[in-house]
């Protein structure tokens, strides 16, 4: 043990020196006991060294605070106390470890996810690599909120941190939003953009979700459920226990078994990434600090342009912008984009020095009529290939009136898509009707309005198919072209069909498309 600063032989200044100095000591320590306070109770602040929230615990050793001359700490008194950690952690899988908070579910189900996982070590190194650009985000959003940090793990199980990725129902983006779920907590979908699949917007709308799953079941087992299963189906069977007498845990509940396998996922990939060597895995490197940051932009910009000047590669600006779903970016629609921290700079640097013409060469145009894709592709000057292609119309549809389609901009158009136009825009499209040539023999006095009317046809299509005036009269039995859609043609042309052998004895049908 080092002496003690105090000697027998101090003079009474020193004495009084000593004990003033331990009492600034023992504020000292008492603040700092006050800081290293278990984190997480109702009303503290959130941690900004990155250890996320902890449940609350039992009170500690009060701390020690020295009333007499000062001493060095022998190494049994600083095993006794606790001692704060004045250093974030420099991985982020041992930060996320460190915010695990929700209770531990083992069953035989959990087993056998583990093994699953596991066993593919090719799969958890793409997850975890592709994770490596959105982790930070998550967890930075967890914490801030109080939650799990297990919750950060959840699009392993959703998408395989995929944001692109579309499920058979629709569900789209790494955290799986249905479009009237996405609609529900803000994520716009249109013409343009879809949040679902947008880094930041779907992230805020998952964890909006989850924090509401659990403030209405209380139980984040259950939220977890109510998030795969839905919380009207989590619900009714809770309920349906309660009036059985049975349990209401996660594990007592009756549910299919997608939802039954959900909480195990999960569990399973905890485990992984809590203990990595007991399954012979091992995770990437995921350094503690932000992988992209939000740049904003001023002017509508192509997606090819903006990696370009970004100086990043077209599939890793994609990546981290999945949202824009087409080849120009709206800037009233979409004001920021995300970058690798690095890029930001060298953007903003060649997007202002920029002088090779327009940011965008495409942008909207509405259609004044319903029509079909050849004359949309037409009237602005495109060829109906490309047209489909850009706008995804499949075949054998027509574009409504008031849809917005992506078109080229021409050179000297200056104005950019108005923020309206960037929320709204939709593209609606009707089935193309079917139609087959049908001639059919005319009644007596029968003209072209007649058979208009009969076949639920206008007269100008009538004469115009016949060669005739729209106030022409036929003969009787004199042949006419007309053209009846497939499906009605059975059913509102049966009567018609025996009208027509009623008067003639005759019809005549053939069968060429138009």
């Amino acid at each position: 043990m080092m002496p003690s600063l105090r000697t027998a032989a101090a003079p009474r200044s020193f004495i009084l020196h000593s004990r003033l100095v331990s009492l600034a000591f023992a504020l000292v320590v008492a603040v700092l006991a006050g800081c290293a306070s278990p984190p997480g109770m109702p009303g503290d602040p959130v941690l900004m060294t990155g250890q996320a929230p902890a449940p609350a615990q039992e009170p500690g050793p009060k701390p020690l605070i020295p009333i007499g001359p000062l001493q060095a700490i022998t190494p049994g008194q600083a095993g006794s106390h606790q001692i704060a950690s004045t250093e974030p952690p420099r991985e982020l899988w041992d930060r996320i470890r460190r915010g695990f908070a929700m209770p531990n579910l083992q069953n035989e189900l959990v087993t056998d996810r583990e093994q699953w996982y596991a066993s593919r070590p090719d799969y958890i190194q793409r997850m975890t690599e592709r994770s490596s650009k959105y982790l930070f985000h998550i967890v930075e959003e967890l914490e801030r909120r109080q939650m799990p940090t297990e919750l950060a793990l959840l699009p392993f199980i959703e998408s395989a941190f995929n944001p692109q990725a579309v499920s058979s129902a629709k569900a789209a983006g790494m955290w799986q939003f249905m479009p009237a779920t996405g609609r529900y907590f803000d994520l716009k979908q249109n013409a343009f953009r879809d949040d679902r699949r947008d880094v930041l917007a779907s992230t805020r709308a998952a964890l909006d979700y989850l924090q509401k799953l659990y403030g209405m079941f209380g139980d984040w087992h259950l939220a977890l459920a109510a998030y795969n299963w839905g919380e009207g189906s989590v619900g009714r069977a809770i309920a349906k226990n309660q009036r059985a007498g049975l349990g209401t845990s996660y594990l007592d509940l009756n549910m299919p078994a997608e939802t039954r396998l959900y909480v195990p996922k999960l569990q399973a990939v905890k485990n992984i990434v809590a203990n990595p060597q007991a399954f012979a895995t091992e995770l990437p490197l995921i350094e503690n600090h932000p992988y992209f940051q939000q740049v904003m932009i001023t002017r509508d910009i192509d997606v090819t342009l903006a990696a370009r000047l970004a100086d990043v590669k077209l599939e890793d600006f994609k990546a981290l912008n999945p949202s824009a779903h087409r080849p120009v970016i709206i800037a009233a629609g979409t004001p920021h984009i995300l970058l690798p921290w690095d890029n930001a700079i060298v953007f903003q640097r060649n997007f202002d020095a920029y002088n090779q013409g327009q940011y965008a060469s495409w942008t909207a145009w509405t259609a004044p009529t319903t029509m079909s894709p050849a004359e949309a592709a037409r009237r602005t000057g495109m060829s109906e290939t490309d047209l489909r292609s850009v706008n995804n119309i499949p075949p054998r549809m027509l574009i409504k009136a008031g849809s917005t389609l992506l078109v080229p901009r021409s050179a000297k158009m200056e104005n950019d898509v108005t923020g309206h136009l960037a929320d709204s825009a939709q593209v609606s499209l009707a089935p193309e009707m079917v139609t087959r040539r049908t001639i059919v023999k005319a009644r007596k006095g029968e003209s072209v309005a007649t058979i208009a009317r009969r076949y639920k046809l206008s007269a100008a299509s009538v004469a115009e198919w016949n060669g005739v005036s729209a106030s022409a009269a036929f003969k009787l039995g004199q042949q006419v072209v007309v053209f009846l859609p497939v499906k009605s043609r059975a059913s509102s042309g049966r009567s018609n069909v025996k009208a027509v052998k009623r008067s003639t004895g005759k019809t005549v049908v053939k069968t060429k498309r138009r």
